[in-house]
């Protein structure tokens, strides 16, 4: 009993220690990436102070914001700018599935143009702080039909980001699902699996881990995480808040955020001597929002 009962304090203090993890240490040390992706940006072209609130409330330090061409610059300058005063870094989101078709490139030269004539438009305190892509290759049409040349399309397009990124002197990260470690590859990339090809092509990539138990989730970001190891990367690891069709074990929709907050607790101590393990990120806002406790 005593034994169980000291796993149970161990267990409450390191959710205790987690829902702090935004603060920073008493040392000075910068605190572990705690992100969310905020897909609707017309969150805040309706009401900035709500969505700042809820951001600073879950210590967010790390927020993925969609972009939309409608919303005007100034729009998102204002928020950037206000997320920085609260020590959060804003990244600039797009990507979408139909980005790896034939000339569907056209739609990520779009985004870097708008970040291009955005950044120079802006106060450094209103600047944007990196590049988040979420393309999703696997749900466009090609992935079953012609996976060989949609993974190569899908390569083709990091790589573009890449200098897009380094011309705008912005990281570039990306979202990749656990999985794209059993993905293989062999053109004129290379060879080897496509996971690892991510993890050494870009800045930091952020893995959905979309599972609804520490154990899970820690077994099936291990490859990943050494990995990023590997090549001195970084990888944040993804769960689901959002109800879904794929199964309950994909989302803490069920569970809650207390059992949540719990459960990343145990990987962040898990992967805490690991160098390479920067740490979690919560999707997604809208979502968040109406978990319950």
């Amino acid at each position: 009993m005593l034994k169980k009962a000291a796993m149970l304090m161990f267990a409450m203090s390191l959710m205790l220690a987690f829902s702090h993890a935004g603060n920073a240490q008493a040392s000075g040390d910068a605190p572990d990436t705690r992100a969310t992706w905020l897909w609707n940006p017309w969150m805040f072209v309706e009401d900035e102070g709500a969505v700042l609130a809820f951001l600073e409330n879950k210590n967010i330090n790390k927020v993925y914001v969609q972009i939309d061409r409608d919303i005007p610059k100034n729009t998102y300058r204002s928020f950037v700018t206000q997320a920085h005063a609260r020590g959060i870094a804003v990244f600039a989101l797009d990507g979408a599935p139909a980005w790896v078709a034939p000339k569907g490139y056209t739609n990520q030269n779009m985004l870097m143009n708008w970040l291009g004539n955005y950044q120079s438009g802006s106060t450094e305190q209103a600047d944007f702080d990196g590049i988040h892509l979420d393309v999703e290759p696997y749900l466009y049409s090609g992935w079953n039909s012609k996976r060989a040349a949609t993974v190569k399309s899908y390569q083709s397009l990091l790589q573009r980001a890449a200098v897009s990124s380094a011309q705008l002197n912005l990281p570039l990260e990306a979202d990749m699902p656990f999985w794209f470690d059993e993905i293989p590859y062999k053109n004129t990339f290379g060879s080897g699996v496509l996971a690892e090809w991510v993890i050494a092509n870009t800045d930091g990539v952020t893995l959905m881990a979309y599972r609804d138990s520490a154990p899970m989730i820690i077994e099936i970001v291990k490859n990943e995480i050494a990995m990023a190891e590997k090549y001195g990367k970084h990888v944040v690891v993804g769960v689901e808040t959002g109800v879904t069709d794929e199964g309950s074990i994909i989302t803490f929709a069920e569970e809650g955020e207390a059992f949540m907050n719990l459960q990343l607790a145990e990987v962040a101590a898990h992967y805490s001597a690991y160098p390479a393990y920067e740490g979690i990120a919560i999707h997604h806002v809208g979502s968040w929002m109406t978990l319950k406790p």
